[in-house]
């Protein structure tokens, strides 16, 4: 129904109003991670692929990857082919690849709400937060070390975004709590505060367990016999070396058949060579192996080739994000992820060298994006708050990735080619020099048609000025305190509450405050 105004003429506010909770329920759903309807870029070719994937091979022959102190890994590489020497594993050509062949091409990630419950592989995007750092910061409060409440804030931000769909793992350092019983609240916020699917504990072997204990007691031991629930971020020592603490919690969360996501770190001419290239095949190299013992421990046990890599000041030694020679291995990297036959996280996402959430943050960060979301990854790790190389989340920023989240997994939907979509009877309705924003195909999309950002805008300059002259940051930051005042926990059976925060108590009381 046309709403007219006083005037007699279509009036578009009133029409929207009436006319939206309609229109919402034919709108394609693209904030959750649905099917991307752009294909994936394939920036190299099958001799450029095939070059890499025998680097990686002669990396593996040649130069082998060392397991520290950790005998049982040693132990199953022996068992399965590999030539052990004291700490050193090496591969004959084809011996790691064949030993990954287990592991699924795809496979879900149960959330305690099903509708959140993500599928990691195949054409879908599965974005979350930043990870690790030990800072935050906000425009009134500036830097500072990352508190409890921090922490717990950024999984209710995670939580409230449709743009996310992963509540994340160490979104912060909650530095207020002693080192060794941090995780158990990380783990308790993530289950409370949040439906959508998360990251565990993996410093130690006891406490990735830990977090696979809580998670039982939310989902039942036997519902995670057979389905994945959480994550574990198993970081390679690069180059070429697995600290016992990492495969160990690696083995933990293969044991458990929780998906295990084995993320090298390289940083071109310090972890590894110049040169993409050989980035992308000792990335390749150091996450086969990982992805190997996975499968050694249980077969089939789901897993995640990930990475971390960015190039660097040269002059200055300093890292640099979101730079084409990074952009360009992580677009390679999803190809071999792709040929490797298991899902990609992306060594990109919304990642910047940026001390404060500006224009070069913003400008790192788009580049990292685009080559990350054009590349095919399936799941994208620092979507959104990233400051600094990693050392701060920024409550700002994150507002502002946010939006910029929504705007990119739009673009992937592409656009219709229907009939209704080309709107031929709204030409009917007007003529040559009017416009269109009275017809009726206008007001049956214009609500709908084109993404909003959440963060206000700015209006007219001279508006602007008027309001205080506030830049997109200052209006983010209105933004999360207004997504902190509304936001709601999802429902959680008191019985299943009071199970976690009981374990939480008696872990804690268990053992001694450590600090380091």
């Amino acid at each position: 129904m046309k709403i007219l105004d006083a005037n007699g003429q279509p009036d578009l506010r009133k029409t929207a109003r009436r006319g939206r909770a309609a229109r919402r329920s034919v709108v394609p759903d693209i904030k959750s991670p649905r099917a991307r309807k752009i294909p994936a870029y394939t920036l190299l070719n099958e001799n450029a692929l095939k070059a890499i994937e025998d680097q990686a091979d002669w990396i593996l022959q040649n130069i082998g990857v060392e397991f520290c102190s950790d005998k049982t890994a040693l132990d199953l590489f022996a068992a399965a082919g590999a030539t052990v020497v004291g700490e050193k594993v090496t591969f004959e050509p084809g011996l790691a690849r064949q030993l990954c062949a287990t592991a699924p091409a795809k496979f879900e990630l149960h959330a305690r709400d099903p509708a959140n419950t993500v599928l990691l592989g195949g054409d879908k995007v599965v974005l979350m937060p930043g990870y690790g750092s030990p800072f935050v910061s906000d425009l009134e409060k500036g830097r500072r070390y990352a508190t409890l409440t921090d922490f717990e804030n950024f999984v209710k931000l995670s939580y409230s975004t449709p743009w996310l769909h992963h509540s994340g793992g160490t979104v912060c350092e909650p530095t207020d709590v002693p080192v060794n019983k941090r995780h158990l609240d990380m783990v308790l916020a993530h289950l409370t505060l949040s439906s959508k699917p998360f990251m565990g504990g993996v410093t130690s072997l006891e406490r990735a367990q830990d977090g696979i204990d809580m998670a039982r007691l939310v989902f039942g031991a036997a519902f995670m016999e057979d389905h994945a629930v959480m994550q574990g971020n198993i970081n390679v020592n690069s180059p070429l070396i697995f600290d016992d603490t990492m495969s160990g919690a690696l083995r933990v969360y293969a044991a458990a058949n929780q998906c295990v996501c084995v993320s090298p770190s390289i940083f071109a001419g310090a972890m590894g060579p110049l040169s993409p290239a050989a980035v992308a095949a000792q990335t390749l190299a150091e996450g086969m192996v990982g992805i190997a013992l996975a499968q050694l421990v249980r077969p089939g046990c789901p897993v995640v080739f990930g990475s971390f890599h960015s190039t660097m000041n040269l002059k200055s030694g300093a890292l640099a994000f979101g730079s084409p020679e990074a952009n360009l291995v992580t677009m390679a990297l999803s190809q071999l992820g792709r040929r490797l036959g298991v899902p990609v996280r992306s060594g990109g996402g919304q990642i910047s060298a940026s001390n404060a959430p500006d224009g070069q943050a913003m400008q790192d960060s788009t580049g990292a994006m685009w080559a990350t979301l054009l590349s095919g990854a399936h799941q994208v790790w620092h979507a959104a708050g990233w400051l600094e190389g990693g050392l701060v989340m920024s409550y700002e920023k994150f507002i502002m990735d946010l939006d910029h989240c929504g705007a990119m997994m739009t673009l992937l939907q592409g656009f219709e080619t229907d009939e209704e979509a080309f709107g031929r009877d709204a030409y009917h309705e007007t003529g040559p020099g009017q416009n269109f924003l009275s017809t009726q195909h206008t007001l049956r999309h214009f609500a709908t048609a084109n993404f909003q950002p959440d963060i206000p805008e700015a209006g007219p300059y001279e508006t602007w000025v008027e309001n205080g002259s506030h830049t997109a940051d200052q209006r983010a930051t209105a933004r999360w305190k207004r997504m902190l005042d509304d936001y709601k926990a999802p429902p959680m059976a008191e019985g299943i509450y009071k199970a976690l925060t009981d374990f939480v108590a008696t872990r804690k009381a268990a053992m001694p405050d450590a600090w380091y």
